[in-house]
Parts: C-alpha cells; sequence; structure tokens
C-alpha cells in the first residue's frame, strides 16, 4: 500500500474484484502504477491503495480485505519498502492466507530478518537495474504461473535471483521476531503514530558487562553474508592504547556497515567480547555472524601497526589477514587500507560490493580527537560525556568539515542534556544547533536526523517534527539497529506495544547482545499484559549486565503485576537510586500493605531527586490511590521538561489516573491522543 499521513483520503473505484494484490511503498508508486497496468492489460484485475480504497471506507479494513481476497500478492521490493512495517504486515497477511507472492526487486537494498522469513519461498524478479518495464512479460508469466499454483505449494524460484541473506531467513531464536496482524492496523493518528524515541534509550552497555548466556541460534539460521567486527587489541607497550584499538574496530565496523548485502551485527553486541578468550567459532555462533574480524594495535610515538583478519566462524577458517606498518601521521592511510582490503574478501567470500566511502577526516590529529572522544563517550557518566564533547570539539576546530564528528558532538550533547548533566534549555538547544550543523555538511547524514528526532521527542514534545525527523533517519539508515530499536520504542507514546515489540526485535537480530533491546522489548511486553515474556526479557537485560540501569525497577512492576509483591520487593532492593530504587520500594511496600516503610521510601524519593525525577514521583502516588499528589508531581514533571514525560500514555503506574478528566487534559496538553 502506499504510506500516507493520518490526513490522508481514501479515493478510488471500490474493491470489487480481483486477482492481485499490489503491495509497495509509497516512493515506489510509479512502479506499482506500471505494474498494475501491465497486468491489466493481460486481464488481471491488480487492487491497490490508494487508488482502490473506497471513498470514506476505514483504510486498513479495506486492505484487509483486499489482501483476503486476492488470488495472489505482487510485492514491490525496495529499500523503502524493506523499512515500512505497513507492506511486511501486508506481506504478514498475505503469507497467512497462504497467497503467492510474486516478488519485483527494484533495487538491492538487504533484507530485514522478518521480510526474509516471509519471502523465503517467493518468486522473484530482479529489476534492480533501473528499468522495470523489460521485466514485465516476465511479470505477467510469472503471476500467471502463482494462479495455477495449488495454494499450499511454494512456487518455485523464477530466476537465480535471492534475497540479499542466502540461508535460513528467520533470525536467531532468542531474538524471536514478533510480526503484528494487519488487522490491528490503524491509520488514525498515524503521523504522530511514528515518532522516533530519543537515543539515549540506545546507549551502548559498558564494556564491562557479564555476556548473556543465550542460546547461540541453529547454524542453518546465520544469514551467510553476515559479519562481526571484534574490538581490536592493544599491543602497545605502555597499553595506552586502547582507545585506539576501540575506535578502529568501530570505524570499521561503521564502513562496512555501508556495504549493502552485508548484515553487520551492532557494536554493542560485538563488544561483549572485549576481553575476552572465547573461541572465534563460538563467537560467530553466538552473535549470529557468519564471519568475523578481529585485529590488534601497537601504535608508539612515530610508528603504528595494525593487524586484521577476517575469519569464517563456521569452521575458524582465516580467509584473510594482513599486516600495515606505517608512520603514525598515516592513520587514515591505514584505515582505508584496512577497509579496502576486507572489502576485496568479502567480494571473493560472500559478493559484496565496493566500499566507495571517502576518508573520515582529513587531519590525523583531529582523527585522534574523535577517537578519545568516542571512547570517552562509552564510559555513559557525566566524566566521559564531558570529556567526550570537549575531544570532538576540538576535531572539529581542526577539520571544520567532518560530518561525524559533528554528529558524534551533537551526540554527546544530547546524553548530557537527557541525563540532566547540563540545564534542559542548555543542553538539548546546544544539541539542535550541532546537529543542524551537521545536516549543513551532509543534507543525508541520519544520525543528525535521529539527534533531531530525539530533541523533537523528549525536550520540545512535538510529535509531527519528531515524525518527520524519524521518517529521515530511518529511510537513511535503515540498518542501523539503533534507529529501529528506537522507532519501535517510539510507539509506547501511541499504546502500540506490540508494533514496538517487532521493530525492537528486528534491532535485536543486528545486535542481540544489547541490554537496551531485551530490557525495551520486555517494557513492551508488560504493557501488552504479556508478563511471562516481559520477565524472560529483564531477565535476559541483567544476563548481559546485571547492573543494567532501570531493569530491576520494571521487572519489579512486572512481578507486581503478577501478584507476587514479595518477588517484587527483593528486586527493587536490588535497583540502585539513582535509577528508581525508591519508587520502586514505594510501590512494592504499597502492594504488601507496609505502609509506613512505604511513606519512608517515598520520603527518601521526594527529597533526594525532586529536581529530576518529578515523573516517578508521580508514579509513586498514583500506584498508592492518590490522585491530587500524582497530578501535581505530573504538572512540575511538565515544568520541569522531564525526560520521562512521553511514557505517560498507557503507563500501567498510572492506571489509578485514567478515569481523572485531569489526566485527559493533561494528555492534551502534552499534544498526545487520548
Amino acid at each position: 500500500m502506499a504510506e500516507g499521513g493520518a490526513g490522508e483520503q481514501a479515493t478510488g473505484a471500490g474493491s470489487g474484484t480481483h486477482d492481485i494484490f499490489i503491495s509497495y511503498a509509497s516512493p515506489n508508486s510509479a512502479v506499482a502504477d506500471a505494474v498494475a497496468a501491465a497486468l491489466e492489460r493481460h486481464g488481471r484485475k491488480c487492487w491497490m491503495a490508494p487508488r482502490d480504497v473506497t471513498p470514506g471506507a476505514h483504510y486498513a479494513s479495506e486492505i484487509v480485505h483486499a489482501i483476503d481476497s486476492a488470488k495472489a500478492i505482487v510485492l514491490i521490493l525496495s529499500q523503502d519498502a524493506a523499512t515500512s512495517p505497513h507492506v511486511l504486515r501486508e506481506i504478514e497477511r498475505a503469507t497467512s492466507k497462504r497467497h503467492p507472492i510474486v516478488t519485483v526487486r527494484v533495487d538491492q537494498a538487504p533484507l530485514p530478518a522478518e521480510f526474509e522469513y516471509f519471502l523465503n519461498t517467493s518468486q522473484w524478479l530482479d529489476a534492480s537495474g533501473g528499468d522495470a518495464t523489460r521485466m514485465m512479460p516476465k511479470l505477467v508469466e510469472a503471476v500467471k504461473s502463482a494462479l495455477k499454483a495449488p495454494a499450499a505449494t511454494p512456487a518455485a524460484a523464477l530466476t537465480s535471483h535471492a534475497p540479499a541473506h542466502s540461508g535460513s531467513a528467520r533470525s536467531p531464536k532468542r531474538t524471536a521476531i514478533v510480526v503484528t496482524s494487519l488487522i490491528g492496523l490503524a491509520l488514525a493518528g498515524f503521523a504522530a503514530d511514528r515518532l522516533w524515541l530519543s537515543s539515549h534509550r540506545t546507549a551502548s552497555t559498558p564494556a564491562s558487562t557479564k555476556l548473556a548466556s543465550a542460546p547461540a541460534p541453529a547454524a542453518s539460521t546465520i544469514p551467510e553474508k553476515s559479519i562481526a567486527v571484534l574490538p581490536f587489541t592493544d599491543m602497545s607497550e605502555k597499553k595506552d592504547q586502547e582507545y585506539f584499538a576501540d575506535g578502529m574496530a568501530e570505524e570499521i565496523l561503521d564502513l562496512l556497515a555501508k556495504l549493502p548485502g552485508i548484515r553487520v551485527i551492532g557494536r554493542t553486541s560485538s563488544f561483549q567480547f572485549k576481553n575476552k578468550t572465547e573461541d572465534l567459532r563460538k563467537i560467530g555462533s553466538t552473535l549470529g555472524a557468519a564471519y568475523v574480524v578481529e585485529g590488534s594495535v601497537r601504535r608508539s610515538s612515530d610508528r603504528i601497526r595494525v593487524t586484521a583478519q577476517l575469519i569464517g566462524a563456521k569452521d575458524g577458517s582465516h580467509l584473510w589477514s594482513e599486516t600495515y606498518d606505517e608512520p603514525s601521521d598515516d592513520v587514515l592511510k591505514v584505515q582505508d587500507r584496512i577497509a579496502s582490503g576486507l572489502v576485496r574478501a568479502l567480494q571473493v567470500t560472500v559478493g559484496a560490493d565496493d566500499l566507495g566511502t571517502p576518508p573520515l577526516l582529513k587531519s590525523s590529529e583531529a582523527y585522534d580527537f574523535y577517537l578519545r572522544g568516542r571512547h570517552a563517550i562509552d564510559q555513559w557518566d557525566r566524566a566521559g560525556f564531558e570529556a567526550a564533547e570537549g575531544y570532538f570539539q576540538q576535531a572539529l576546530e581542526l577539520d571544520p568539515t567532518s560530518v561525524r564528528t559533528a554528529e558524534w558532538l551533537a551526540t554527546a550533547q544530547l546524553y548530557r542534556a537527557i541525563w540532566g548533566f547540563v540545564p534542559p534549555h542548555e543542553g538539548f538547544e546546544r544539541a539542535r544547533l550541532t546537529a543542524q550543523r551537521a545536516l549543513k555538511l551532509n543534507p543525508i547524514s541520519g544520525t543528525a536526523h535521529a539527534v533531531l528526532a530525539s530533541i523533537n521527542t523528549d525536550y520540545d514534545w512535538d510529535w509531527p517534527a519528531a515524525d518527520h525527523e524519524c521518517e529521515q533517519a530511518l529511510a537513511l539508515e535503515p540498518r542501523n539497529p539503533n534507529v529501529v530499536g528506537d522507532a519501535g520504542f517510539a510507539r509506547s507514546p501511541f499504546a502500540q506495544p506490540d508494533e514496538s515489540a517487532r521493530l525492537i526485535t528486528t534491532a535485536l537480530a543486528l545486535d542481540p547482545l544489547n541490554g537496551t533491546w531485551h530490557e525495551l522489548l520486555g517494557q513492551m511486553r508488560y504493557r501488552a499484559g504479556r508478563l511471562a515474556e516481559a520477565e524472560a526479557e529483564l531477565h535476559k537485560a541483567l544476563e548481559i549486565s546485571p547492573a543494567y540501569a532501570e531493569a530491576h525497577f520494571f521487572l519489579g512492576q512486572v512481578l507486581l503485576a503478577k501478584g507476587e509483591p514479595e518477588a517484587a520487593l527483593v528486586v527493587m532492593q536490588q535497583e540502585v537510586p539513582e535509577s528508581g530504587r525508591d519508587t520502586g520500594l514505594a510501590i512494592a511496600y504499597h502492594a504488601l500493605g507496609r505502609r509506613a516503610e512505604s511513606d519512608r521510601a517515598l520520603a527518601r524519593q521526594t527529597k533526594e531527586h525532586a529536581s529530576d525525577s518529578a515523573y516517578e514521583i508521580a508514579q509513586a502516588h498514583s500506584y498508592r490511590a492518590e490522585l491530587d499528589e500524582a497530578f501535581a508531581w505530573l504538572d512540575r514533571a511538565y515544568i520541569q521538561k522531564d525526560v520521562e514525560l512521553y511514557w505517560i500514555r498507557g503507563d500501567p503506574l498510572l492506571k489509578n489516573l485514567e478515569g481523572d478528566a485531569r489526566y485527559k487534559a493533561f494528555l492534551r496538553k502534552m499534544n498526545l491522543p487520548e
């Protein structure tokens, strides 16, 4: 279907009877029109939105009916379609009805795991050369064949072209991709429904975390075109080049992530193996990667020696290795040579495309500051964010044209604002200006759009603006697990936990050991009332990082919802004070009828965190059925620009407020639907 905003009006000739349902993303409408015209010239009636939606009819219901009554589906597959949750719903619905699917691929964008799952038996036609008209005769024949085929029998592949990731299409079992039914689709409020959440929800787990004991995926589920880049080892004499070794690995990972058709495992998951000695075959299996890159760095005052190698994770075979020994001021050349060598090796092994990426920075000194900044930001504390901001500013002074440095400077400034280390106005506005600077340097910077989306969400509460920036970020970086996961979590203000869960599990397919995604998935399950699944996901987050911020707080809420207040109290006691421990204790003690202890915990929270956790204090008062106090603290959260306030709609702890007229009035003040 063509995607549109909340105000989109259906027009057309009505549903009627038809043979073919055409599924497409709106940027591919011209191709869809051409496909429909070609098929209808040969007597095959097609249905496509918005052309054939009955005026005034419920958009989603019309689409469901059209899919159900079709005899076959033609999918216009592109990067836009691959990142569209609405196209995905249509394909899932068609698959559930056992309809044959004929796919016309118009570009070589990689497929998300869930698309592979539903398309692994479909017919494929390749029109990625730019001229779809040449494929029309084959398309007509493919549709004719599909209509003749028994419904329960998958059609044979029409050509040798296959999905971008060969092998089994299902994601690793531990990430359990959840796909929602098209029946639940509601297009009212569609534009606001697609907000992008702030980057603080994708903060990488610190390197010192415990590795999750998640079961490894079966060998057949690991895509052949998948790779993980492990942190490089610092072999320098003084062991003072960790920042440089980590940065080298991160930049190579970022460069490889630009290769079409290659799934690159997220940095958070790959860096779980820092300073560990597991067998590379086990690492590849745990991460769901067919290939692993590892390396080492030895740096002195005047020389740099970098060794990198590409290893087949299935059997541990060494497919490529190289050592680079250069003057220290040639570090940019070394990085480019490593990336080029890896691409050549990948071309041989998995058919990767050319990288074609320009050098990161023009100055080796600026690059050194940049790497120090990336290393500092990973400390995830006040000192780290402040140091990162300083390093990035120094790098920009030396190389004002560096887009990547501007992007990361905006990110560091955003984190300082979100974590409350600077006043909201100062921090968010500074991040806004830097993100805008990055966009002036590069108008297609997905990261800059993501930062602006975060500011619109957390600080401005400007949902249409956030929606626009979110869409820009997703279009530019559809394979970035942070962007995908954040877009999923952004559904939470609009009470769409299943849709949120589906996108977060997609992010987990790319970054399976990211505690953030497991925690957020647990929250979505909690909001959906799927308490056993919520509990399991939160335990996974704590396996990855036993001290994961707020994981105990949310796990305690799940246990309370399950009717286990004693267990909830034990869990709440394990949370750190800065992440809601006293709020959790206040509600757990209240559930146990221990009023005095609940009062003391809430008093501590109020005394110590009135200026930065007004929303949590409102949650506790609401749970205790103290409605006037809850609304008073919500008003304080509004004035303080509490970054958690976007979470209000559908929050189970605020259930006692929902029948009060003040609650709906507050939602209106936040520009949220009632």
